[in-house]
Formats: structure tokens, C-alpha cells, sequence
């Protein structure tokens, strides 16, 4: 008997993914198509306005949120599952497919790809726990941003997170959930307990303050 390499319980079929965890590889590489269609709307950051002028005399555009952008990009959400349908391919011996088209495109192919290799990953694959965990993260990643909690759990409005990566701001929507003591931004997984709440606080109006300046 081996244990499931993603849920680590004990699964009777020898295989290294258990039937639900790859039940649920399965439809997560599915959403991802979706998924990605439906950042198209977070590009801006939640409450950016555009300010200034630009240099032509009108408005300046709306700042963009990078990390959404980095998402949408080549070596964002098509990236990582291309990388891993290559991978696939490396251990089969098969021939490498070549990219080609739109990001989208890209992307439902590379998902149409591994789809089809999915019953040999869960099988016979020793990479797949790692597979299934990224395509996991991946997902829940993008669905935090794409399908925030609903507003009937939410408590309060935290803001949005300041939290910097390599000098970007994450800028997601943070909210207290009913039954939970520590603020997490759902994005990038920053964590904000009671005790960081007043600096929180300040850095928040410190970032609105720059933005209506």
C-alpha cells in the first residue's frame, strides 16, 4: 500500500496520487483556463484611479497590478504548466511540443496536455505529489483573487496588502473572516495577527494617502 504523495493518507491502489486527489487535479487543470480569463478584470488595482497627467495632456492611465499582470504573462500560470507538461513528456520520452499561439491558446493546450497524461502521472509518475501540490497552490492562488470570500462571511475590510515582493506591492483585498483571528491575504499569503493590526493600519493609509496625491 503507498500513501497518497499530495494528501499523504494511505491509498489502497498503489498509486502515488489517490483517486480524489486526482479527481481534483483533474478539474483544477481544467478551471485554469478560466481562471485565467477571469484576472483579465483585476489588472487594475482594486481602488486605483489614475492620477497625474500624461504626457499628452490627458489623463494617466491606471496603474497596473504586476502580480496579476506576471500571472497573465508568458512565464506566469502557462509557464508553470507548461514547464510541467514538459517535464511529463522528458520522463515518457516523447517528443517536445512547441509553443505556439496566444498566451491562451498556450495555456489550454499545455492543460489539454497534461489532462491526457493524468492517468499515467497518478500511476506510474514520482514527480506527481509535486505536480498536484503546485497545480493546487496555483490554483487556489488565482481563484483567491478571481472569487474572494463571500460577503456573507466577511467581517470587516482590512484594506488592501502591503506586503512587498521584489518592490511589488500584492495589493489584494484583505478581510477579517468570520471565526478566524488573524487576517491572511489571500493572495500571497501574508499573515496579520492582532498585534500587527495598527501597523497595518498605517501602512494602508499611508498607501492610500500616496495614491490620491
Amino acid at each position: 500500500m503507498n500513501t497518497c504523495l499530495l494528501c499523504d493518507k494511505p491509498d489502497e491502489t498503489g498509486s502515488y496520487l489517490c483517486p480524489g486527489c486526482t479527481k481534483a487535479t483533474v478539474v483544477r487543470l481544467e478551471c485554469l483556463p478560466a481562471l485565467y480569463d477571469g484576472l483579465a478584470p483585476h489588472l487594475a488595482p482594486a481602488g486605483g484611479i489614475g492620477t497625474g497627467r500624461s504626457g499628452k495632456g490627458g489623463p494617466a492611465p491606471l496603474p497596473v497590478n504586476e502580480r496579476v499582470l506576471d500571472l497573465r504573462a508568458p512565464g506566469g500560470m502557462v509557464g508553470i504548466v507548461e514547464d510541467w507538461e514538459s517535464a511529463v513528456r522528458v520522463d515518457r520520452q516523447m517528443r517536445q511540443r512547441t509553443p505556439a499561439g496566444s498566451v491562451e491558446a498556450r495555456l489550454k493546450s499545455a492543460v489539454t496536455g497534461l489532462l491526457a497524461h493524468m492517468p499515467w502521472i497518478a500511476v506510474s509518475w514520482p514527480q506527481a505529489g509535486a505536480f498536484a501540490e503546485e497545480i493546487r497552490d496555483l490554483a487556489r492562488s488565482v481563484f483567491s483573487i478571481v472569487s474572494p470570500p463571500d460577503d456573507r462571511q466577511r467581517v470587516r475590510h482590512g484594506g488592501h496588502c502591503p506586503a512587498k515582493f521584489d518592490g511589488v506591492v500584492c495589493g489584494a483585498a484583505l478581510f477579517l473572516v468570520q471565526g478566524e483571528q488573524v487576517i491572511t491575504c489571500r493572495w500571497c499569503g501574508t499573515e496579520y495577527p492582532p498585534s500587527s493590526w495598527a501597523a497595518l493600519r498605517a501602512l494602508i493609509a499611508e498607501d492610500a494617502a500616496r495614491n490620491a496625491a
